[in-house]
Protein backbone atom coordinates (compact mmCIF):
# COMPACT_ATOMS: atom_id res chain seq x y z
CA UNK A 1 0.00 0.00 0.00
CA UNK A 2 1.47 3.28 -1.28
CA UNK A 3 1.39 6.22 1.47
CA UNK A 4 1.80 9.81 0.01
CA UNK A 5 1.20 13.03 2.37
CA UNK A 6 0.21 10.42 5.22
CA UNK A 7 -2.89 9.24 3.72
CA UNK A 8 -2.67 5.22 2.66
CA UNK A 9 -3.60 5.35 -1.13
CA UNK A 10 -5.18 1.99 -2.40
CA UNK A 11 -3.52 -0.30 -4.42
CA UNK A 12 -5.96 -1.53 -7.14
CA UNK A 13 -6.83 1.79 -8.76
CA UNK A 14 -5.34 3.94 -10.86
CA UNK A 15 -3.51 6.46 -9.82
CA UNK A 16 -5.29 9.57 -10.81
CA UNK A 17 -8.28 8.26 -9.09
CA UNK A 18 -6.38 7.02 -5.83
CA UNK A 19 -4.57 10.60 -5.64
CA UNK A 20 -8.04 11.71 -5.15
CA UNK A 21 -7.94 10.54 -1.85
CA UNK A 22 -5.46 12.86 -0.79
CA UNK A 23 -7.39 15.82 1.08
CA UNK A 24 -6.73 18.67 -1.13
CA UNK A 25 -6.21 16.88 -4.48
CA UNK A 26 -8.97 16.74 -7.01
CA UNK A 27 -9.81 15.26 -10.74
CA UNK A 28 -7.88 18.26 -11.94
CA UNK A 29 -4.41 18.54 -9.55
CA UNK A 30 -4.51 14.35 -9.89
CA UNK A 31 -4.63 14.68 -13.78
CA UNK A 32 -1.75 17.54 -13.63
CA UNK A 33 0.58 15.29 -11.11
CA UNK A 34 -0.06 11.99 -13.42
CA UNK A 35 1.55 14.72 -16.06
CA UNK A 36 3.97 16.09 -14.63
CA UNK A 37 5.60 13.00 -13.19
CA UNK A 38 4.92 11.20 -16.28
CA UNK A 39 2.66 8.31 -15.86
CA UNK A 40 -0.31 7.48 -18.01
CA UNK A 41 -3.50 7.53 -17.05
CA UNK A 42 -4.55 3.90 -17.15
CA UNK A 43 -1.91 2.94 -15.11
CA UNK A 44 -2.77 1.23 -11.77
CA UNK A 45 -1.07 1.87 -7.99
CA UNK A 46 0.15 -1.18 -7.68
CA UNK A 47 2.08 -1.38 -11.02
CA UNK A 48 4.15 1.47 -9.87
CA UNK A 49 8.25 1.22 -8.91
CA UNK A 50 9.48 2.73 -5.86
CA UNK A 51 10.86 5.50 -7.73
CA UNK A 52 7.62 6.50 -8.80
CA UNK A 53 6.04 6.90 -5.72
CA UNK A 54 8.94 8.90 -4.36
CA UNK A 55 8.65 11.60 -7.47
CA UNK A 56 4.64 11.39 -6.80
CA UNK A 57 5.45 11.95 -3.28
CA UNK A 58 8.00 15.14 -4.08
CA UNK A 59 5.72 16.99 -6.62
CA UNK A 60 3.05 16.50 -4.55
CA UNK A 61 5.34 18.01 -1.74
CA UNK A 62 6.62 20.44 -3.80
CA UNK A 63 3.63 22.28 -5.63
CA UNK A 64 0.49 21.79 -3.65
CA UNK A 65 -1.06 21.98 -0.12
CA UNK A 66 -2.27 18.51 0.91
CA UNK A 67 -3.86 17.42 4.26
CA UNK A 68 -2.98 19.09 7.54
CA UNK A 69 -1.84 22.23 6.30
CA UNK A 70 -4.06 22.59 3.97
CA UNK A 71 -6.80 21.80 6.73
CA UNK A 72 -5.39 24.45 8.87
CA UNK A 73 -5.34 26.97 6.55
CA UNK A 74 -8.89 26.48 5.91
CA UNK A 75 -9.42 26.95 10.05
CA UNK A 76 -7.22 29.52 10.08
CA UNK A 77 -9.61 31.55 7.52
CA UNK A 78 -12.40 30.74 9.20
CA UNK A 79 -11.27 31.87 12.43
CA UNK A 80 -10.01 35.26 10.79
CA UNK A 81 -13.20 35.74 9.90
CA UNK A 82 -14.86 34.91 13.36
CA UNK A 83 -12.82 37.23 14.84
CA UNK A 84 -13.20 40.32 12.73
CA UNK A 85 -17.02 39.55 13.31
CA UNK A 86 -18.13 40.07 9.41
CA UNK A 87 -20.88 38.26 7.98
CA UNK A 88 -19.80 35.33 6.85
CA UNK A 89 -17.76 34.92 10.31
CA UNK A 90 -21.25 35.59 12.39
CA UNK A 91 -22.79 32.66 9.92
CA UNK A 92 -19.69 30.36 10.94
CA UNK A 93 -20.15 31.16 14.77
CA UNK A 94 -23.83 30.68 14.53
CA UNK A 95 -23.35 27.27 12.66
CA UNK A 96 -25.62 28.77 9.61
CA UNK A 97 -25.09 28.41 5.59
CA UNK A 98 -22.46 30.91 4.87
CA UNK A 99 -23.49 31.26 1.04
CA UNK A 100 -26.52 33.17 1.03
CA UNK A 101 -28.86 29.50 1.07
CA UNK A 102 -32.16 30.13 2.81
CA UNK A 103 -32.49 28.95 6.03
CA UNK A 104 -36.82 28.80 6.29
CA UNK A 105 -36.92 25.67 4.67
CA UNK A 106 -33.86 23.17 4.47
CA UNK A 107 -30.15 23.97 5.34
CA UNK A 108 -30.10 21.25 7.99
CA UNK A 109 -26.78 19.61 7.31
CA UNK A 110 -25.58 22.83 8.66
CA UNK A 111 -28.60 23.72 11.39
CA UNK A 112 -28.80 19.82 12.40
CA UNK A 113 -31.28 17.79 13.08
CA UNK A 114 -34.81 19.67 13.37
CA UNK A 115 -35.89 20.75 17.09
CA UNK A 116 -39.29 20.60 17.71
CA UNK A 117 -41.37 23.55 18.51
CA UNK A 118 -43.87 23.62 21.53
CA UNK A 119 -47.97 24.35 20.65
CA UNK A 120 -46.81 24.10 16.84
CA UNK A 121 -49.53 21.49 15.43
CA UNK A 122 -48.09 19.05 12.71
CA UNK A 123 -50.04 19.02 9.38
CA UNK A 124 -52.73 16.51 8.90
CA UNK A 125 -53.59 16.15 12.38
CA UNK A 126 -57.03 17.73 14.23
Amino acid sequence: MARIAGVNIPTNKRVEIALRYIHGIGPAKAAEICQKVGIPAERRVNQLSDAEILQIRETIDRDYVVEGDLRREVAVNIKRLMDMGCYRGLRHRRGLPVRGQRTHTNARTRKGPAKPIAGKKQPGKK
